[in-house]
């Protein structure tokens, strides 16, 4: 099993399959109005602002994930998802890694993210990346009964 990350233009063919799939699961999971937060802009993760990545199993791709900058000192992780069938072979671990590398390289000294209170396997997953809740910040204060907001010092 060969795990490739690559930084990829968010309109790319393989990134908007993986977003598509996201999207799908998480409208699935949340049919709550406004509970689905889907926004991320192309200007999002230009060079100097942010980055996209897709990660490749064997050439296939199976997983996604940005960051983008909200403060000079702060970077959001945004549209994580790892295809079911990859999951639980460290490819989620592998992304948020490499996208707090680039979260460091833009100049954050932190992380935030939101995800929803019915991904478990996510919150997990970020607890063992030393994630630890925060307050709900941004968009995410309109959706509270479904949003969980965690962050991580980076240093």
């Amino acid at each position: 099993m060969t795990v490739r990350l690559d930084p990829t233009a968010l309109r790319s063919p393989d990134a908007v399959a993986l977003i598509g799939a996201l999207n799908r699961e998480l409208s699935g999971i949340y049919p709550e109005p406004g509970a689905t937060h889907f926004g991320l802009d192309p200007a999002d993760v230009a060079p100097g602002r942010g980055g996209f990545l897709v990660a490749y199993l064997d050439d296939r791709p199976v997983a996604c994930g940005a960051v983008r900058l909200t403060a000079p000192d702060t970077a959001e992780l945004k549209r994580m998802y790892v295809e079911p069938s990859a999951r639980g072979q460290g490819i989620g671990r592998r992304l948020v890694a490499a996208l707090e590398q680039e979260a460091v390289s833009l100049g954050a000294t932190q992380v935030v993210l939101e995800t929803g209170i019915r991904q478990t396997a996510a919150i997990a997953l970020y607890a063992r990346c030393g994630y630890r809740p925060i307050a709900l910040y941004g968009e995410y204060n309109a959706s509270p009964g479904t949003s969980v907001c965690l962050g991580r010092e980076l240093g």
